[in-house]
């Protein structure tokens, strides 16, 4: 004989609830650190979807910002340019140099040396930004003399602290 099956629901998995979720664009959450010139918005991370191993936002940077020279640890970070320029100066002593525009995405592997830049004067550069974790890790190295020097607006957030 075939057992009943009726529904139990107590120990089925919460999809309802802890399946797909949509984060809708103007329900994103400033509740991050913010600094002038920029703002960060996340949209995916531990505490407003229980990611386990990414976290993913928008950060909007002022025209001519520029990082100094870090990476990023162990993490892999995915940048898709949405409008503005950006540019990303990476290697040793910075000897690398690639641009992106809107439609693009930059991928900076772990452990790369790098710069990223707001190739554009007068624009500000918006971006959605996915990191392989939730723990924001930045390295910051000082003895590489950055070929752009980040002297006009320093490109800080939470990860990217001013020098």
């Amino acid at each position: 004989m075939s057992e009943d099956h009726a529904h139990d629901h107590s120990h089925e998995p919460r999809w309802k609830h802890d399946g797909v979720r949509v984060i809708k664009g103007d329900r994103l959450d400033s509740n991050t650190a913010q600094t002038p010139g920029m703002f960060r918005q996340a949209a995916i991370n531990h505490a407003r979807v229980g990611a386990q191993k990414i976290w993913a936002g928008t950060v909007s940077i002022q025209a001519d910002a520029k990082t100094g020279v870090h990476h990023h640890g162990a993490l892999e970070s995915v940048i898709y340019v949405v409008s503005g320029k950006a540019r990303m100066r990476w290697g040793d002593r910075l000897e690398y140099v690639a641009e992106a525009g809107p439609g693009d995405f930059i991928f900076v592997p772990p452990y790369v040396p790098h710069q990223e830049i707001n190739a554009d004067p007068n624009e500000p550069l918006q971006c959605v930004l996915v990191r392989s974790d939730n723990e924001a890790v930045v390295v910051n190295i000082d003895d590489v003399e950055p070929v752009e020097k980040p002297e006009e607006v320093y490109w800080v957030d939470p990860i990217h602290k001013a020098p």
